[in-house]
């Protein structure tokens, strides 16, 4: 019998990572590098677990068998394509049937297997946990400023080799604001946000500060898992200054994009009750017209600057004039240098 090992982040690099759920269940979230080699189909999955619930675990297993006995050596020959000379990990639901089938399936071919004890949802424990009580691998600096700052590119451009960017709203498909979904896609569902973000604090490297944009509790749908929100906000904190000109320059580049006419409207429609109806009608007309800096303009002035960081309760650590991204990093690094310096001292 293929041996069980509990979860640990190390497995994700040392084996070859093989998900047999179904592929809704792969799509709502998997183990980082996961490649899905389902045993059963979505609408198989459902008449297994209907036969289950009506006439027992025995006639559902006899059946699993029916479907797919004719596919075992396709199956195999898939999982043991992607291990490139690794051992190979697999896994399903909760480390019961699916996952040992395959298991064995790839043992008696000879490969080495290995099957994860508790399967995916153990995992998702141990993930639920680390944020719960979570604790950045590296200090964390978050980057604040009023809408069309250009807080999501000047972190995105930073030095690799000085600091680590995680992009919370890339993770999370949403710039976190009335307009953050255009031609960014469906989000991703909450399970899978969590994983991402874990993987990409996992990957961080201890000896450079983790670099964040600051968000509100909820990303569009996506909320903060845990207790990540509140560690964020004992964190460093810069606020980056720019000129109502240099915002409205930077959210015309962004959203002056003829595939974006129509998600503009509906999003202005969404805020139409808080603008109010007569800068609602404006606003309408200057979209109506495709004048984007005039909207994104009007936006700032009558809707973001109310809507956000209209009460600042805290005091940042440094303000960044961040009319240039290059100076902005560069006094940021002598900030960043300064402060650890006097630590050390």
């Amino acid at each position: 019998m293929p041996e069980k090992l509990s979860f640990t982040p190390s497995l994700l690099d040392s084996h070859c990572i093989i998900d047999v759920r179904t592929p809704l269940e792969f799509a709502e979230d998997h183990l980082p590098g996961a490649h899905n080699v389902p045993i059963l189909s979505n609408e198989e999955r459902v008449e297994i677990g209907t036969i289950y619930k009506q006439q027992g675990s025995q006639q559902a297993r006899i059946r699993g068998m029916e479907l797919t006995c004719g596919r075992f050596a396709a199956m195999t020959r898939e999982a043991v394509s992607h291990a490139d000379g690794k051992p190979i990990l697999v896994y399903c639901w909760r480390g019961g049937m699916r996952s040992l089938s395959m298991a064995i399936l790839i043992e008696s071919c000879g490969y080495p297997v290995v099957q994860l004890r508790g399967g995916y949802k153990a995992f998702r424990n141990q993930l639920t946990a680390y944020f719960e009580d979570f604790k950045p691998p590296a200090p964390l600096i978050v980057i604040h400023g009023m809408t069309g700052s250009g807080k999501t590119t000047f972190i995105n451009g930073l030095d690799q080799n000085s600091w680590t960017v995680i992009d919370l709203e890339g993770l999370a498909r949403h710039r976190g604001s009335a307009f953050g979904s255009l031609g960014l896609g469906e989000q991703p569902t909450q399970k899978r946000f969590d994983t991402q973000l874990w993987d990409a604090l996992r990957q961080a490297p201890t000896d450079r500060p983790i670099v964040l944009e600051g968000e509100s509790q909820r990303i569009g749908r996506i909320t903060l898992p845990g207790n990540f929100y509140n560690v964020m906000a004992g964190s460093c904190k810069i606020w980056c200054n720019v000129s109502t000109d240099t915002r409205v320059d930077r959210l015309t580049e962004e959203y002056a994009h003829q595939e974006y006419r129509e998600p503009m409207a509906e999003a202005l429609e969404r805020i139409k009750k808080r603008l109010g109806g007569v800068h609602y009608s404006e606003l309408k007309g200057m979209l109506d017209g495709w004048n984007i800096p005039g909207v994104a303009r009007g936006l700032i002035e009558k809707y973001y600057d109310k809507l956000y960081y209209k009460h600042r309760p805290w005091t940042p650590d440094l303000e960044l004039d961040l009319e240039s991204f290059q100076d902005g990093e560069q006094k940021m690094l002598v900030y960043w240098t300064g402060r650890n310096s006097s630590s050390a001292g």
